[in-house]
């Protein structure tokens, strides 16, 4: 895979600040920047390390690096709790932060956050997120492994009813990603740590300031999840995301997420609430590329049946041959791209949580 050349450190070197690096970063489209004690800097782009050349960051310099984004205050929550999260905006580009200490020493993540929000058609996204979108109430889960994406389809989902839809959305992330200013709608967004001291906190209020539309950066706990639930059942449309990979695990994370007890009664809450659940994950493409596949349930009654009693190895067949209600399993999605020549069939198996099935299905198509 090509990729744009960084500059040659002979002539160029390192640039001084960490403003520069980022700056850098966005010019050549890199998704992420890799820092860290005792380490050479290092840049992803498109899921792949690439290195700089550049000399290993000693202490001092990275400490200036830190400077450059944090205050004093949260400078000591790091060295204190050994772990930080946040965000912040350099000139042209906003960042997701991450800190945290490892065998070498310290070591930082930024993760590039677009300055426009791409839109639904842009990304090229299934038509059912729109529909998805459109709904007054219910839950709606956008999962995948981190980088797979989410933030970008969700942040797509908000845009999409800024733009057409006189709603008032709250957001509630940890940390803010994607800056929405409102358009048709009034969109407010919370950042934990910032703006509110603790998620749960923020979400309870959340149900007393009149949002038609709550979007939840991360469901972590049952908490969280029966608040969400509560808050669908109640008249919102709430957005929330998991670190699942498929659409039926995430309904079985979402299950674990209470004790056994608890269980049939939430079974019963997610069988009335569920919209969809959005599974992404992003594949590379023969142009050197990523491409996003997706395993999609809509909550149809059949689904509302099988999801109430449990009955979830039901729920997968269902959407297997559902496509007309905008389901597709990731397998399905996976063989489109091969079929499409954007993929090519060994790298879809790789990717498939079912490779034995996919293929199969391969093996049928030559």
């Amino acid at each position: 895979m090509e990729l744009p050349p960084l500059p040659p450190p002979a002539q160029a070197g390192q640039p001084d600040s960490l403003a520069a690096i980022v700056e850098l970063a966005r010019i050549q489209n890199f998704s992420d920047v890799h820092l860290g004690v005792g380490e050479e800097p290092r840049f992803r782009s498109r899921g792949d390390m690439v290195g700089t050349g550049w000399p290993v960051t000693d202490a001092a310099r990275f400490s200036g690096w830190v400077g450059e984004m944090l205050d004093p205050e949260a400078q000591q929550r790091f060295q204190r709790d050994k772990d930080f999260d946040g965000s912040f905006a350099f000139e042209r580009v906003r960042v997701r932060i991450n800190l945290l200490e490892s065998l070498r020493g310290p070591a930082m993540v930024l993760r590039l956050i677009p300055g426009t929000i791409a839109s639904l058609e842009e990304l090229q996204l299934p038509t059912v997120l729109q529909d998805l979108a459109a709904r007054p109430k219910g839950l709606v889960l956008v999962t995948g492994p981190t980088g797979s994406g989410k933030s970008t389809t969700l942040a797509a989902m908000i845009d999409w009813i800024n733009r057409t839809m006189a709603r008032h959305i709250l957001t509630i992330e940890d940390p803010v990603e994607f800056v929405h200013e409102s358009r048709r709608s009034l969109v407010r967004q919370r950042e934990v740590g910032r703006h509110t001291l603790e998620f749960h906190n923020a979400l309870r209020a959340a149900l007393r300031e009149d949002p038609d539309v709550i979007l939840i950066g991360e469901i972590r706990d049952g908490v969280t999840l029966t608040t969400a639930l509560e808050a669908s059942q109640t008249g919102h449309l709430v957005f929330g995301t998991l670190h699942t990979n498929s659409a039926v695990r995430t309904v079985e994370r979402v299950l674990g997420m209470v004790p056994p007890s608890d269980q049939e009664s939430l079974r019963r809450s997610l069988a009335e609430s569920l919209l969809g659940v959005v599974a992404q994950g992003l594949i590379k493409t023969g142009d050197g590329r990523r491409a996003a596949f997706h395993d999609i349930l809509i909550n149809t009654e059949a689904c509302r049946d099988y999801i109430q009693r449990g009955d979830l190895d039901a729920v997968e067949e269902i959407m297997e041959r559902s496509g007309f209600d905008g389901m597709v399993t990731a397998n399905q999605s996976l063989l489109a791209l091969v079929e499409a020549g954007r993929v090519e069939g060994p790298q879809a198996v790789a990717q498939s949580l079912r490779p034995n099935e996919l293929a199969q299905a391969l093996r049928g198509r030559q």
